[in-house]
């Protein structure tokens, strides 16, 4: 695609990388067929190829009108597209930049505005959105079905074990799973301990920035993730195997922070090492030893949530695992397709969310599975709001009664 970029983006340290991104598409529109949002609502500009088009015309010089905010808001940001592109699109990519570059043009509606600082006040910070999930849960009896519904049941505590073994590698509290889903680490914990590793909790990290990123704050983005790498940092330098990610959504980010701070001259070097040690549970498991480990039989449907297969770009590993283990996997019709969680996005767009949910949930469901698995926590939740099913972390499945005990 023939490019002439504006002179505020030739200002701009990415203009190479944007330029380099729009002369990759050729137009063909393979990514429509993928997209969510195009097999939804299908309009041209509902898809990649359309977003990429009013990205183009921002970037060398159109006008930023709100109507192509809106068109870019839409967005999952799921990357289907990116696994369909046969030139290598780097979409997620460009529509990051495009987003912030958008934004500082034309600006906000006071309610989106008010909206998203109040989404980047609370849900990053752990606390403060476990205080918001505890009223929450206070007033859930008086609150409507639909909202009932996104708000789950207190977690059973999972205890830790101690950490015991010379084999060590890390976790990071994040943000919103340990108020909504604390299990899912501590079930790690324990998957890992019996298989002579110590999961070490670094609770001096945080969020991994991800929230921020896509809503157009890259600085604070940036900021959590230095954060993460200097609380990491210490027990890197101790022999750390790996950084160990239970949510792909975070999982994609913590990848990037190499890339996101190449330029840094103070943590370009520290997180090109951290990204190679961060590493989805499921890639530390299938290297493993897993006979230890017992399922019951039970029939599973696995969501591969966006983050997984097409931004961490693994596909068929948990699938491997979970039948490795004894569980039968179920067909899933559509699996690249999102389930409309998207990070915040069943916030902003909610009508779309809704109905993309419907649909994941009626195909997770269609084979009569026992229990629908996970590997992400905002699906996790979303999903639940829309199943009859228990929706549950994949890693869950193996931390349970039918675990062996060593003799």
């Amino acid at each position: 695609m023939q490019t002439n970029l504006a002179e505020f983006v030739k200002s701009k340290p990415e203009r190479e990388e944007l330029e380099s991104i729009l002369r990759a598409c050729v137009h063909c529109g393979f990514c429509n067929a993928t997209c969510p949002t195009y097999q939804v609502l299908g309009d041209e500009l509902d898809g990649p190829r359309g977003r990429i088009y009013l990205l183009k015309q921002l970037l060398e010089g159109g006008p930023a009108t709100r109507v192509t905010q809106h068109r870019l808001d839409r967005c999952l940001s799921c990357r289907a597209c990116e696994t369909t592109c046969p030139s290598g699109v780097r979409y997620g990519r460009l529509l990051d930049l495009g987003r912030v570059m958008l934004d500082e043009r034309a600006g906000r509606a006071v309610g989106q505005k008010m909206l998203r600082g109040l989404i980047k006040t609370v849900l990053p910070y752990q606390n403060r959105f476990a205080a918001l999930l505890q009223g929450a849960r206070l007033v859930k009896p008086v609150l409507p079905q639909a909202l009932k519904n996104k708000i789950p049941a207190r977690a059973k505590a999972v205890i830790w074990p101690e950490p015991v073994h010379d084999r060590k590698m890390l976790i990071l509290p994040g943000c919103v799973q340990q108020a909504l889903a604390p299990s899912i680490d501590a079930a790690t914990a324990r998957v890992l301990d019996k298989l002579g590793i110590s999961l070490i909790q670094v609770k001096a990290g945080g969020c991994c920035g991800a929230l921020n990123y896509h809503l157009s704050d890259h600085e604070k983005a940036l900021a959590f993730a230095r954060g993460n790498i200097d609380a990491c940092w210490p027990y890197i330098e101790q022999g750390a195997e790996a950084v160990v990610m239970t949510a792909s959504g975070c999982g994609v980010m913590m990848k990037d922070y190499g890339e996101l701070l190449r330029h840094d001259r103070d943590y370009a070097e520290k997180a090109a090492r951290f990204s190679a040690l961060a590493k989805d549970v499921s890639i530390v498991l299938v290297s493993e030893d897993l006979s230890v480990f017992r399922g019951d039989g039970r029939k599973v449907a696995f969501q591969s949530p966006c983050t997984l297969q097409h931004g961490l770009k693994i596909t068929g590993v948990v699938e491997v695992i979970l039948e490795q283990v004894g569980y039968q996997l179920t067909a899933v019709a559509d699996t690249h397709l999102c389930c409309g969680s998207a990070g915040v996005y069943s916030i902003l767009e909610p009508a779309l969310s809704r109905q993309l949910v419907y649909n994941k949930v009626q195909a997770l469901q269609a084979n009569e599975p026992d229990v629908i698995a996970t590997a992400n926590i905002g699906c996790l939740n979303h999903l639940q709001s829309a199943s009859s099913k228990k929706v549950l972390h994949w890693i869950e499945l193996l931390f349970c009664e039918t675990v062996l005990e060593n003799n």
